[in-house]
């Protein structure tokens, strides 16, 4: 299966040299999901959570597109402010997912989204709009979901079998 190959590829890709604040689990018998635990990145008001993803590759894949959604909540504009985790980014949308595209570079966009918001192209739009208008309490919501929610363990990674892990603390 080219699917399976590809996959598997793209997995050693991401042990050898892993997105930055990022570690990656999944389980030999199903390689198409993926367990993530990225690091709240440094200078973000996310920074000090831990916070945990699952990628899932369809069957089609590379031809579509991966889904990835937080399983830890999160205050965000791209982000659906709910259990689901839904995550807006331009990458995965159908129209713009191209089979060149590989999973590491995703990881990283959804990781760059946490450094950067894009709240012009929000799931959350009252959230983007407390970004775009009121930066101190945007701020202030997205620490208090960070310390509800991502830190003491509450963000934990979850998921089983081999792995790639980052330097730095876990």
């Amino acid at each position: 299966m080219a699917s399976a190959k590809r996959i598997t590829k793209e997995l050693q890709e991401c042990e050898t040299s892993p997105p930055e604040g990022m570690t990656i689990a999944y389980s030999e018998s199903n390689i198409h999901v993926w367990t993530i635990t990225l690091q709240g990145p440094p200078g973000t008001v996310y920074a000090g959570g831990v916070y945990t993803l699952t990628l899932t590759l369809p069957t089609e894949y590379p031809f579509k597109a991966p889904s990835v959604v937080f399983n830890t909540r999160l205050y965000h504009p791209n982000v659906t402010n709910d259990n689901a985790g839904n995550i807006c980014l331009s990458i995965l949308k159908p129209e713009n997912w191209k089979p060149a595209s590989r999973i590491k570079g995703v990881l990283e966009a959804v990781r760059q989204l946490l450094v950067e918001p894009q709240p012009d192209d929000a799931l959350e739009a009252r959230i983007a709009d407390e970004y775009k208008n009121n930066r101190v309490e945007f701020d202030k919501n997205a620490k208090s979901y960070a310390q509800r929610y991502a830190k003491g363990g509450n963000g934990g990674s979850g998921g089983s079998g081999s792995g790639a892990s980052t330097e730095g603390p876990k």
